[in-house]
């Protein structure tokens, strides 16, 4: 009877042993998982935060350097139209100044203004003062008010007349190349002016592109940054408890040890030792029993010989 609690009891303790076992090995492998991905996402966080902080001081620079370009196309306008108002203005001066020589050298090319109204108003000077122009009536007015003394009018004899013709000739001449220069000028101004206009649009839409990449680039790394660390949190907590699983486990091993390894050491010894006591009792058994028989034959002669 004893031998068949043995039995039973081995076979419980193998069997408790296999499955702790077990239980313990899986327990430890999945820490050891766990713990390779909180390290990859703890790296995953770390490189998302400098991408986001990349990003964040690039958006930054972006926008500064569209305020700047702002401002700086603000002020070449602003330039374009001053120079332009005032190279106007000048042409108009000095297409005066040919004409009032016309009128005395070149009749034919006289191109009489024939102004049709007065002196220039308040409103016209302000207009001069803050770099605009005025219509051409106003602008011969303002020239008239500046410069009345006409040029003289012809000489007498045919040499000088000839000699005076050739001078303001070649003054209108210069006065020709001053337009054309001026004209020329203000050509090349628009012509920058609309290169730089365009430059600058272009400028403002690939910057609105990138701004807009960007950002969307900036949500989706700090979406993933948030994923990422509610994962970590989550694997934190999963090895903690399978921490304590496997602490529990380690106990229950202890327990087993403490209930079965003197019943696994001596199991054999017992078993055997048990073997012998039996065959020990049967030989016992075996001899009680011949002893008897023996003694009832000798007791059965003693009976028969006295009778």
């Amino acid at each position: 009877m004893e031998q068949v609690d043995d039995d039973s009891k081995k076979e419980y303790c193998n069997k408790q042993f296999d499955l702790t076992d077990d239980k313990k090995k899986g327990l430890e492998h999945s820490i050891a998982d766990t713990e390779t991905a909180l390290a990859t996402e703890e790296e995953a966080i770390a490189t998302l935060k400098d991408e986001i902080k990349a990003l964040q001081k690039g958006i930054k620079a972006l926008d500064k350097s569209v305020m700047e370009a702002t401002e700086q196309r603000k002020e070449e306008h602003e330039e374009f139209t001053e120079l332009q108002a005032s190279n106007n203005a000048a042409k108009e001066l000095l297409a005066f100044a040919k004409n009032r020589l016309n009128k005395f050298y070149n009749p034919k090319l006289y191109n009489d203004p024939t102004p049709t109204r007065g002196p220039l108003t308040d409103e016209d000077r302000a207009t001069l003062a803050a770099g605009g122009t005025l219509a051409p009536v106003a602008m011969m007015v303002e020239i008239n008010e500046h410069q009345r003394d006409a040029p003289p009018p012809p000489p007498a004899t045919a040499g000088a007349f000839k000699k005076k013709t050739e001078e303001s000739g070649g003054v209108i001449a210069m006065i020709d190349l001053l337009i054309g220069d001026l004209t020329k000028e203000m050509t090349e101004s628009s012509t920058m002016e609309k290169d730089s206009q365009a430059d600058y649009e272009k400028m403002m839409n690939d910057s609105a592109e990138k701004r807009a990449m960007d950002t969307r680039a900036l949500s989706d790394k700090e979406g993933a940054k948030a994923n990422t660390e509610e994962s970590f949190e989550g694997n934190k907590e999963e090895k903690t408890a399978t921490t304590k699983e496997l602490m529990a486990v380690h106990e229950y091993i202890s327990s087993l040890h403490a209930e079965c390894d003197w019943l696994l050491k001596y199991f054999d010894v017992r078993k055997e030792a048990r073997s012998g006591e039996i065959e020990s009792l049967k030989s016992a058994k075996a001899v009680l029993s011949g002893a008897d028989f023996s003694l009832l034959q000798t007791r059965g002669d003693n009976f028969l010989g006295r009778h």
